[in-house]
């Protein structure tokens, strides 16, 4: 007996769940704990490297065993045909049509839920879960006011397509509020505490880096501005190493400024990078103190206007 496992996150073109992935790593481990040979076969997209359904010979398998997901449609219904010889079996599948040929072409159905028939809890509820970082990305959309110093554009495609292949959960928070949009807080202490649940800021906004130190998070903050601006300077008031400039993106080529990325995001999960933001967190209270001060002795001073 060899079995391979499949699902939709095993279709090159498909839209691929964390349920169905979940599901699909549940039956692996069950399969294994049984002793049962098998495959797992995933989409080069998501997983590059990886056996596909076109590696997956037909003739070296005696089982298809699909997982999670609509038991349904066209790509289902291929895989009946080039997966003929073999016994096929669903599992934790959604039933719509009974009659469907994508359902008919099973040996075995066992579904999560079908018509007129109690449902079950789904499987990624069991499986287990390999906890990773939390990243918080706060990025700019440009500021006209830099002119031809601007290279937001390329500093945040560069900064997305890293932490795409960094091993984390992404968070993208934006710092614009909005008391009807679902999609933005609609308070600073709502942006606040939402970026207190990351373990890492990936920022290239000021506030992004404020708000993070100021609650003891991490941050990795890059300047979009040519030359730095106002995110160097932050940097810089709050004597913080993890600040970047657009140069060392573009001038170092992606090897060198994804090396750099990958050392500083080692530096900011480490003991070094959380005990140093924790310093500065004790150390926010007194942010702008001296302005503040200075701003108060001017009113007090100042000839009210006639």
């Amino acid at each position: 007996m060899r079995v391979l496992i499949t699902g939709w996150p095993s279709f090159l073109h498909s839209e691929f769940s964390a349920g169905d992935v979940a599901a699909m790593r549940r039956v692996a481990d069950a399969l294994g704990t049984s002793g049962i040979p098998h495959e797992l076969a995933w989409s080069p997209v998501l997983v590059p490297g990886s056996l596909t359904l076109d590696d997956a010979d037909p003739g070296e398998f005696t089982d298809l065993v699909f997982v999670s997901g609509p038991a349904h449609g066209r790509q289902v219904e291929e895989l009946h045909q080039r997966y003929a010889r073999c016994r096929r079996t669903a599992i934790g599948v959604t039933v719509i049509d009974e009659q469907a040929p994508a359902v008919r072409g099973f040996h075995h159905v066992l579904a999560r839920d079908r018509p007129r028939v109690p449902a079950t809890r789904d499987l990624a509820a069991g499986g287990s879960i390999s906890p990773t970082p939390v990243a918080a990305i706060v990025v700019s959309h440009g500021r006209r006011e830099y002119g031809p110093l601007r290279r937001h554009d390329g500093v945040h495609r560069y900064l997305l397509n890293w932490i795409g292949r960094t091993d984390c959960a992404p968070m993208v928070v934006d710092l614009r509020l909005d008391r009807v949009n679902a999609r933005l807080c609609s308070t600073a202490d709502q942006f606040a505490t939402l970026l207190g649940r990351a373990d890492v800021v990936v920022t290239s906004r000021l506030h992004g880096l404020v708000f993070a130190l100021a609650q003891g998070i991490p941050a990795i903050a890059v300047d979009p501005v040519g030359g730095g601006g106002k995110v160097s300077a932050q940097g810089a008031a709050w004597q913080w190493p993890a600040v970047l400039s657009s140069e060392e993106l573009y001038d170092g080529g992606d090897g060198q400024a994804g090396a750099l990325l990958d050392r500083w995001w080692q530096w900011c999960l480490g003991p070094e990078g959380r005990e140093m933001a924790a310093d500065r967190a004790d150390q926010a209270a007194d942010a702008g103190s001296s302005q503040l001060l200075d701003l108060v002795e001017r009113l007090r001073s100042a000839t009210p206007a006639e």
